[in-house]
């Protein structure tokens, strides 16, 4: 009788999952020790079984999370001059607003930071949201200078590495790094380059011009003395 009432209790919880995410997320599925059926948007363990997919035609819809990352996204996105809507499109795409996300390879939080690029920029908590932003959006940065503002390759790079796009010189043949490359553009509109401007070469110093009054009287202009005798004037 008791797991028969937790059997009852999960079908009522599925059904809210059912009508509040089939629009917008995935639904797995998995039964416990108890042997009770638990619904969840997140895969939870090896015997988790998909249910629902998501529905391909919300993806240009707003990007909403179950949490309000919005004050650490336009905080991130002033401090780095990228657009808020680049970094919801990372973080949709990377962990689906989930900040306790833990990838196969090990990459956590938001936006999925494995553990040396965490280090790399000082992100001392990958599961704590504001941290995870602020380290991602710099590493993203990073990425968009290093490739001269071309964001394709700077998401390409995020996803496979820096080093894989510098290997193939555009978006590397591999399938996942593709696909991950159209998600985010699906769900981001802005800009695709953003134009990071070379430096200006130094200026060159004017040469200095000499003013020489020749023993006859004649005046000379030359970038060099003739004649220590000559009357030198600036």
């Amino acid at each position: 009788m008791l797991r028969f009432g937790m059997l009852r209790i999960s079908v009522v919880i599925f059904s809210l999952l059912f009508i509040a995410s089939f629009a917008s997320a995935d639904v797995y599925k998995y039964v416990d020790e108890n042997g009770v059926i638990c619904y969840t948007d997140a895969p939870f363990g090896k015997k988790t079984e998909k249910v629902i997919a998501q529905n391909p035609q919300v993806e240009n819809a707003p990007v909403v999370f179950q949490s309000d990352y919005n004050h650490y996204i336009q905080k991130a996105a002033q401090k780095y001059e990228i657009e808020p809507e680049l970094i919801h499109a990372v973080i949709k795409t990377e962990s689906n607003g989930n900040h306790r996300a833990v990838s196969k390879k090990g990459a956590k939080g938001l936006m999925q930071l494995m553990p040396s690029t965490a280090s790399d920029m000082n992100v001392g908590n990958p599961f704590n949201p504001e941290e995870n932003i602020e380290g991602g959006t710099r590493y993203l940065k990073y990425l968009i200078e290093k490739f001269n503002g071309n964001v394709t390759l700077a998401l390409a790079a995020y996803n496979s590495g820096p080093k894989t796009v510098e290997k193939y010189g555009n978006i590397p043949p591999i399938s996942e790094t593709q696909q991950y490359v159209k998600k985010v553009y699906a769900l981001y509109n802005g800009k695709k380059n953003y134009g990071v401007s070379e430096p200006a070469p130094p200026r060159e110093q004017p040469a200095v011009i000499h003013k020489i009054i020749l023993e006859d009287g004649t005046i000379l202009f030359t970038n060099s003395t003739l004649d220590k005798r000559a009357k030198i004037r600036s």
